[in-house]
């Protein structure tokens, strides 16, 4: 951390004590009340507001900044970046600036215009995570980083006793999901996961009639998710890194490659160092709405193979680009996993099916999606906004819609999926106690470690 930002932040520093005093009390007095209304009727004092740190601050950190400064209640304090500045995958100063500059000009041009009345100090900010997490006078993080860095920004926020709102997939590696969610319960935390989609009215309603039980016994389910990255998304060659970032930090506990565009900004998930191409991007979304409709947050498959995988043609991606993964679920359900489906879900039973995507829901009966149509006694919590969710979890001390252990549960397949492509063969899991049976070489895989001196 330069000088002149450890000055600026010191001289922003408030005391914490009367808003999480506050924040604790209210849980009592809020807790039968919706999202909406707890936002909306009780009005809290500046001192009072959750204050918010937001880490990762590229397109999808920018979107959650944004979200999060338009939440009642709510204050933007710190923001975290190792790169100064940055247009992502752009050419320089084309499209949208990003990075820990331009997003402190963001939250202190929305709250200039209610400077007197909030008596807002600042936004602090911060190019090492570990300072933004110690604060005392933030209550709650956003980690929307790579993937390779969600275990580390999550577990340093948790054991300085913050609640977490944390993009999917929520970890990189397998061992770090069952380390993740099992402190997340031991510390009572309140967790969301960003698989925004269990907010979205269409797929709670496909996931309602599921649960009624309008289409009998489950049998098969079909996962679609996009196929991979066939080429560089940016400039293929290696290149001298960027004065604004801090590649060293940026790298962390994944391998050191040499820097290049093409796997930097919005492209790294092509390469297994820092995330799990389209497979690990997607399956936080559609296998966790699967997973919800079959009654599945907690479980997991008992058998796991990866079939007819396809390697990128550039070296600069090692994810697959074509890829199915066969499982066998719980009451011996067919589920399946691929590139090759439509995306988004189907649930298959004996009785009819449901299907759903982004902007879709289909069924087998017509009359089940149609507006009047009750979907039976079978109620099942409902958000109308994913951030307007967490912040109420926040307040009251309620489970987020989209918790910690079924992100968990939802990407474990992805993750068995590499290891069973890796050996060659089918993978036999245990869910209760999350190891592969008589299978060593496949649980070192899942119990993969960092770069020195990084560790779990």
């Amino acid at each position: 951390m330069t000088q002149p930002l450890h000055a600026m932040n010191q001289a922003l520093s408030s005391n914490q004590m009367g808003r999480r005093a506050f924040l604790k009390a209210s849980s009592l007095f809020l807790g039968g009340v919706s999202g909406s209304a707890a936002s909306t009727r009780f009005a809290v004092v500046p001192s009072q507001r959750i204050n918010v740190g937001v880490i990762g601050l590229g397109a999808r950190g920018f979107y959650l900044l944004r979200a999060f400064l338009n939440q009642p209640g709510v204050q933007v304090r710190a923001v975290c970046d190792v790169d100064r500045h940055h247009y992502r995958d752009k050419p320089w100063g084309k499209g949208q600036a990003l990075g820990r500059s331009p997003a402190r000009k963001v939250v202190e041009s929305h709250y200039a215009a209610r400077q007197a009345r909030d008596r807002y100090r600042g936004c602090l900010v911060f190019e090492d995570y570990r300072d933004l997490c110690g604060r005392d006078d933030l209550d709650a993080i956003v980690v929307a980083t790579p993937d390779h860095w969600h275990y580390h920004q999550v577990m340093a926020s948790l054991q300085h006793g913050k609640d977490v709102y944390c993009e999917k997939p929520v970890t990189h590696t397998f061992m770090e999901g069952k380390i993740l969610y099992r402190e997340v319960k031991r510390r009572q935390a309140v967790f969301q996961t960003g698989s925004q989609q269990r907010s979205t009215a269409n797929f709670h309603r496909a996931v309602t009639l599921l649960r009624n039980g309008h289409i009998g016994p489950l049998t098969r389910v079909e996962v679609g998710l996009p196929p991979g990255y066939t080429e560089p998304g940016a400039d293929p060659g290696l290149s001298v890194i960027p004065e604004t970032l801090d590649y060293e930090m940026w790298t962390g506990p994944a391998p050191m490659l040499p820097f290049a565009r093409a796997r930097h900004h919005r492209f790294w998930r092509g390469h297994r160092a820092y995330g799990g191409g389209n497979i690990m991007d997607w399956i936080g979304h559609h296998n966790d709405i699967a997973h919800w409709g079959a009654a599945m947050d907690g479980a997991g498959p008992l058998e796991v193979e990866a079939l007819g995988w396809t390697v990128s043609p550039t070296e600069l991606y090692n994810t697959p680009v074509d890829y199915e993964i066969r499982c066998v679920y719980p009451g011996k359900i067919d589920w399946v996993i691929a590139s090759h489906l439509p995306m988004g879900v189907r649930w298959i039973g004996q009785e009819g099916w449901i299907a759903v995507d982004r902007g879709r829901l289909e069924a087998s009966d017509p009359r089940w999606i149609k507006p009047d149509f009750k979907p039976g006694p079978v109620f099942l919590p409902r958000s109308l906004d994913h951030v307007e969710n967490f912040l109420h979890g926040v307040r009251t001390r309620q489970s987020c819609i989209a918790p910690a252990e079924a992100a968990h549960r939802s990407i474990t397949p992805g993750h068995l999926g590499f290891a069973s492509h890796t050996l060659g063969r089918r993978l036999h899991f245990d869910p209760r106690t999350e190891r592969v049976l008589d299978d060593p070489e496949a649980n070192a895989l899942l119990d993969k470690s960092y770069r020195r001196p990084w560790s779990i």
